[in-house]
Formats: C-alpha cells, structure tokens, sequence
C-alpha cells in the first residue's frame, strides 16, 4: 500500500481520526506488555507514525520521554492537542523516517505500529538502518504489522516471520515474533505480528 506523503497528509486533515482502521483510545496492550517486558523501565521512546498520538499520550502517562512523529502534520497537530488535553509533555516532530532527520542515538525504544507494514519493500532496508541509527546500542524496536496469515491484498502489505527476520538480520538481534491481531476499528481485527528486537 505505498502511498505519498500528500496522501497521509490529505487523510488526517480531512478524516475523524476515531474512524481510521487503526485508531485505538490507548496504548496497543501488545506493546504495553512487550515494554513491560523488555523495556528500560523507562528512558527515551519514539513513537513513530503517531497519527493521533494516542499511543505517545500514554506512553508519557508511563514516565517514558516521549518523542513522536509522523509524516502528516495535519497528524501531529492533532496529537499536540491531544497531549495538551491530557496535560502530558511530548515533543512531537513531523518526519519521514526514510528522509529523517532524527538524530543518531535518540532513543532506548522505538515503536512502530503501522509505518513499516505500509513501506514499498525496495524501501524496507532504508527504514532498518534508519532505525539502527536512531536507537541507542542495546534499544529495543517493536515492530507490528499486519501478517502474511490475514486475508485478502488490501490496506497494508502482510508479512511473514521470514521477512521481518531478513530486513533487520543486520545490526539486530531478534528477542520474538509473536502471533497476534492488529486492533482499531475493524471487526475482527486483522490478524498480526509482534517483532521484538535489540539493537546490537
């Protein structure tokens, strides 16, 4: 499902982001346990492709550090509203992690549920080492996409076990790829994958 920016830029200005497939009140309970599990405890998060910041709200609610960014600024304009409503500090940034300007070495966790599963696969490696460099040695990345066991070709591409090992074999070591179901809005719920992995 490659789409420009232009396209998620559109979506966000014009869409009820509670109407969106993905959209969930609070944080993903898979990633809330993943960090419960693996995490620092605290330190540095980003949250990347916020969209309505939901996550990145109580990920600061947590007493994570909190960055968050999307290639929409009609999404993060959105999500600035949201953290001021909640009275929670975020520092949000509008990025495309395939052109980002991140800095190296910015967090001890990266997040990312529903960004890479929508990238063309030529851009796939780009995005790795992008990520590589944006953790701190030792960072955890959980990645959730969709799977390569949910039905049908429309929405984002699905993804195999296989496939997410190969992308991130370099300069990651793989902690779980667990069976899951994408939550949001759809009923049921896409099933998905939960990757865990440390930056080496």
């Amino acid at each position: 499902m490659p789409a420009p920016t232009d396209w998620w830029e559109r979506l966000y200005r014009t869409s009820e982001i509670r109407s969106l497939p993905w959209y969930t009140d609070g944080l993903d309970p898979d990633i809330a346990a993943a960090l419960q599990a693996s995490g620092p405890g605290r330190g540095r998060v980003l949250d990347l492709g916020t969209g309505a910041g939901t996550h990145a709200v109580d990920l600061a609610r947590l007493g994570y550090d909190v960055v968050a960014t999307d290639i929409s600024p009609s999404a993060v304009a959105k999500a600035k509203a949201l953290a001021r409503k909640a009275r929670v500090t975020i520092d949000f940034r509008v990025d495309n992690i395939l052109d980002s300007r991140l800095e190296d070495g910015l967090a001890d966790v990266v997040v990312d549920r529903g960004t890479f599963h929508v990238l063309p696969p030529e851009t796939r490696p780009r995005y790795a080492s992008v990520v590589r460099k944006v953790l701190r040695p030792r960072g955890l990345l959980l990645l959730k996409t969709f799977s390569d066991q949910e039905p049908g070709t429309g929405g984002p591409y699905r993804l195999s076990p296989g496939e997410l090992r190969s992308y991130f074999r370099d300069g990651f070591e793989l902690l779980g790829i667990d069976d899951t179901v994408f939550q949001g809005t759809l009923d049921p719920a896409p099933k998905a994958l939960l990757a865990r992995f440390r930056r080496l």
